[in-house]
């Protein structure tokens, strides 16, 4: 019988991957350390062969005690150099991984593929190529690192069912917190006489409010109440994975569907989930001796039902109270009976909620999100994604011993969709009278129409097919038992064909790989890719990116024989890659543009010279001169790594020290270039794009691992990490004779710009006769504020470094880091407009594992540290006609002035209290209690023939953050919570 199963699962099973090494993996512990081949750029090599500025992690193993949902979730406290965004601080802002993740090149089986589209439980191994000489053969386009994630193979003969169950919550960790109506209409009238102005609302309307009487009339909306928002929410996921074959072939499948539901709790909205069934297929076949092939498929089927409007957006932005905004949804029973013309419009209405409740709206406010769940339709987006690729392996050991050639081809397609029901409603503006003491509407105004249109349209599609090959000569031999000698001749592309875009994205590339060692203890390497990119001109669209190696395993060596050593390889390495990620100039309205930049570009303006009586013309102008030496970006790269094991592997290391130059990024208005070249008629210019700009990267990427057994508990501990510098090494820009010291070259990549705060002004820095008439005027001596607004006590006050008696931008200094890429605009004013993002200074992962008879405890931890940011949003400082925080109760007044949180109120724009500086500067130094799983492990014997192994686990994800800063960084504006999720799972062995 299992083997009439066995057959129908190898005809109906489309996919795998290429055949592998089936070494048995080595359980140390920590079960992250395998005797299995490692996957790296279009091989696989022996973990003692790895040269540095290369991780993985063996996630079969590690499924079996940490229980995750996405495919890179946990990695970077696993491995020391990935952040979670990037690889050793590489901004990957304008590398398209076909998933909007701006994650470095993702290569799964051998195909660059977005990482969002498999699941752990599909994964056999990830591998981290961080090092510019373990990523070189990528060419262009993997210049910035590069994860290699490999799916599971069949391995067993006959056949094995594992089928896997888990239910969990996702509990909101913190909610933002607003004022109610009265307090914050008590607030605004101050904001209002801080600002000489009469009270907006009187004493009896916020006495209304805080009653709570009549909440139609005078009503104290608060989004995040229960009544809209439930405290947690469901996940669910089922998989089954089967495996099998024989002599002649094996096959792999995995089934997965998996549930989300949502926290909106009313209406439509409560029905609000996401869902995804995906299944992949993985095939070997041995054809015949020599020849072996190999097939992958994959299909991907995503749904989001959601409510129409945008919930958490509006939650931070609507005030609670009216006049401002109405009550979202009105009784009808609130209406006078009398008021026929009212009554006749509400019978008319196609949007009475159970026949009971109207939207209420203002002229200002004409929807609302609770109406828009009830009556504005609903969407489905669609998401449909198909995988496959095939390919073979070729022994050509009749030809030449040790010689072998693999190809690889493959075509993925995805396409993107919202089906909605778009209807349209009216909100009613009620007109209020008061009888006997009792409230009632006397009118009502109709704004809006309303539309129920009884089909879904269908909006947002979009498209992408990507198609690659790559194919190549590998050579792998030893001579005589000491001279192993390895090679590789490589062809390989991929294009990528997207909705809306005009240009393929798309990579071309050669490669030669030499290697040499002796007897694993001297080793040699040396990798060339040939690269092409069309963005350049001709002549410079081809380039050789050279990479170099040395290793010495001063473990084999006679002096460290028979000691505490057991292995210690030492390797350096120097690279200088080509890439074309970043050759992009943005244009002034934002967009990027990446083709063509090398040419002279000329447009057209309106409104030209003027003629025959009036008449004007357009006119030509040049936007930008030729450079056909447009050249590729250069990442120049020297590296030393040291990789030990000591006390018979009581404690193993992994140390790489780098230093990267990211060399020639493109500016388009160069200074170097004369000044009338420029600023002509419609800004024309005349300066072409040139190569330029340096940054500069440091830093010590670590892995730390000791294990040892106490008595019955076996321990492992393992640190990762990596500790990052940055500089703007060359930039390009013109310094500003009143503020020298303000500059970018020489400041790190991510410097937050802003003003050094001195605290708040008060009354003794005003003249004090003006202050009788109601005026402010700054005492004669004290810098004058020309960041914008009006200056009072309360408002901030900030250095005049330059002593210029002005306080403007030339004033600004550097604050800390952020993280995110940061420059001087040409006005002086800091931009990090899509110039990507590095990460923290310092991050740092923890994982232990505790294994005590069949339990197995296993924790994960990680931090960042170094790194600032501002609270620059409307939920820390307001003004205008701006939603009140809580913030707001920490406003200055003349009371408050020693313990004051936040500037004076103010009903009008003040850009001088919210600009950037140290009043609104934290740190982001924090550490995650990430996951806690236990996991139990039924003995052997207690199984059956049907059942060989059972596993059950409890696992909390995101339970802890220790930072000063917890509920700031916890607390999610404008968007739905962060949460932590509590799971439950069961895992069977058929």
């Amino acid at each position: 019988m299992k083997q009439i199963v066995t057959n129908i699962f190898l005809l109906a099973t489309f996919a795998v991957s290429p055949l592998t090494a089936n070494a048995q993996t080595v359980d140390d512990g920590d079960s992250l350390v395998a005797k299995k081949k490692v996957h790296v750029a279009f091989r696989d090599k022996d973990a003692d062969q790895l040269l540095g500025g290369i991780s993985y992690v063996d996630v079969e193993e590690l499924s079996k005690k940490d229980y995750t949902i996405s495919s890179l979730e946990d990695m970077y406290a696993l491995v020391g150099g990935w952040n979670g965004n990037n690889l050793w601080g590489m901004d990957n802002e304008r590398l398209d991984n076909n998933d909007n993740s701006n994650l470095p090149l993702v290569i799964i089986d051998g195909v660059k593929r977005p990482s969002n589209n498999v699941l752990p439980s599909e994964i056999e191994q990830i591998t981290f190529l961080k090092g510019a000489q373990a990523v070189v053969l990528y060419g262009a386009k993997g210049a910035k690192g590069a994860i290699l994630i490999t799916t599971k193979r069949g391995k067993v003969d006959g056949l094995q069912i594992v089928a896997n169950a888990n239910t969990g919550f996702h509990v909101a960790k913190e909610f933002p917190e607003y004022l109610g109506s009265a307090e914050y209409m008590t607030l605004y009238n101050e904001a209002r006489a801080n600002d000489g102005l009469a009270a907006r609302y009187s004493q009896m309307d916020i006495y209304n409010h805080a009653t709570g009487a009549n909440p139609y009339r005078y009503p104290n909306v608060n989004y995040y109440s229960d009544e809209y928002v439930r405290k947690a929410y469901n996940r669910s996921e089922g998989t089954l994975e089967i495996q099998g074959g024989g002599q002649r072939a094996h096959f792999y499948t995995n089934i997965n569907y998996y549930r989300n539901e949502d926290l909106i709790n009313f209406g439509p909205a409560k029905d609000n989930y996401t869902d995804r069934f995906s299944v992949r297929g993985n095939v070997d076949l041995v054809i015949n001796k020599v020849i072996k092939g190999f097939a992958n498929a994959s299909a991907t089927f995503y749904n989001e039902n959601k409510n129409k409007g945008n919930f958490w957006g509006e939650a931070s932005t609507m005030r609670p109270n009216f006049p401002e905004n109405a009550a979202p949804l009105i009784d009808i029973d609130m209406v006078d009976p009398n008021a026929s013309k009212a009554l006749a419009i509400l019978g008319k209405s196609l949007n009475l909620l159970d026949g009971k409740y109207f939207p209420g709206g203002t002229k200002a406010t004409q929807t609302n999100a609770i109406a828009d769940c009830y009556f504005g339709g609903k969407t489905k987006a669609v998401s449909r994604q198909f995988q496959f690729d095939a390919g073979f392996v070729y022994d050509m050991n009749k030809f030449v011993k040790g010689l072998s050639f693999k190809t690889l081809f493959s075509i993925d397609y995805a396409a993107n969709y919202s089906l909605s029901y778009n209807n349209k409603y009216a909100v009613f503006i009620p007109t209020w009278s008061n009888y006997d003491s009792k409230d009632a509407i006397v009118g009502l105004t109709q704004q809006n129409d309303e539309v129920v249109t009884g089909h879904m349209s269908m909006s947002d599609t979009k498209y992408r097919q990507t198609i690659s090959w790559n194919g190549h000569f590998d050579y792998d031999h030893t001579f005589n038992d000491v001279h192993h000698v390895s090679g590789m001749l490589l062809a390989n592309m991929y294009t990528t064909t997207a909705s809306g875009a005009y240009h393929r994205y798309a990579n071309a590339n050669l490669g030669l790989q030499l290697g040499y060692d002796y007897m694993g203890r001297y080793f040699a390497e040396v990798a060339l890719a040939g690269v092409h990119s069309a963005r350049l001109p001709e002549g410079n669209r081809e380039a050789i990116s050279p990479s170099f190696t040395l290793g010495w395993n001063l473990a084999k060596e006679n002096f460290l024989k028979d000691s505490f050593v057991d292995d210690l390889l030492l390797s350096a390495s120097y690279s200088n890659l080509n890439e074309d990620i970043d050759v992009y100039m943005r244009s002034s309205s934002g967009s990027e543009n990446y083709y063509y930049l090398y040419e002279a570009s000329w447009d057209l303006t309106g409104g030209g010279f003027g003629w025959n009586e009036g008449v004007t013309t357009d006119r030509t102008y040049s936007k930008s001169g030729a450079n056909p030496s447009l050249d590729f970006i250069h990442r120049k790269e020297f590296s030393v790594s040291l990789r030990g094991s000591f006390f018979n592997k009581l404690i193993s290391t992994n140390l790489t020290f780098f230093n990267t130059d990211m060399d020639g990024f493109i500016i388009q208005e160069p200074t170097s270039f004369p000044s009338y070249l420029s600023g002509g008629l419609s800004g024309s210019s005349f300066k072409p794009a040139i190569n330029n700009n340096v940054q500069n990267r440091k830093g010590l990427d670590f892995s730390v691992t000791a294990q040892k057994q106490f008595g019955k508990v076996h321990a492992q501990l393992g640190v990762v990490g990596t500790y990052l510098t940055t500089e703007w090494k060359t930039f390009d820009e013109t310094i500003d004779p009143k503020a020298p010291n303000k500059h970018t070259e020489g400041q790190s990549l991510d410097a937050i710009w802003g003003y050094n705060c001195l605290g708040f002004y008060t009354a003794d820095d005003f003249d004090p006769e003006l202050m009788k008439e109601g005026k402010y005027k700054l005492k004669a001596g004290m810098p004058n504020p020309m960041i914008g607004g009006n200056i009072q006590p309360g408002d901030l006050k900030y250095e005049d470094i330059n002593g210029d008696g002005i306080i403007n931008n030339q004033d600004m200094v550097v604050l800390g880091k952020s993280g995110s890429v940061t420059i001087l605009d040409g006005n002086g004013n800091p931009s990090t407009d899509g110039l990507g993002s590095i990460g923290a200074p310092f991050n740092l992962g923890v994982n232990l594992t505790l294994k005590y008879k069949n339990f197995t405890f296993f924790l994960l931890g990680n931090g960042n540290f170094g790194a600032k940011a501002l609270k620059n949003g409307k939920y820390f400082y307001m003004s205008g006609d701006d939603k009140y925080s809580v913030n707001a109760r920490g406003r200055w007044t003349p009371e408050t002035a020693e313990t004051a949180t936040h500037p004076r109120l103010t009903s009008m724009a003040n850009a001088n209290d919210g600009a950037a500086s140290t009043f609104w500067l934290y740190s982001t130094d924090r550490f995650n209690i990430r996951k806690v799983q236990l996991t139990y492990d039924f003995p052997k014997e207690m199984m059956g023939k049907v059942v060989k192994a059972l596993s059950v686990y409890v696992n909390g994800n995101d339970l802890l953050t220790i930072s000063k800063e917890r509920k700031l960084m916890e607390t999610s504006v404008g968007y739905a919570p962060q949460t932590r999720f509590y799971n439950i799972g069961v895992k069977a062995t058929f």
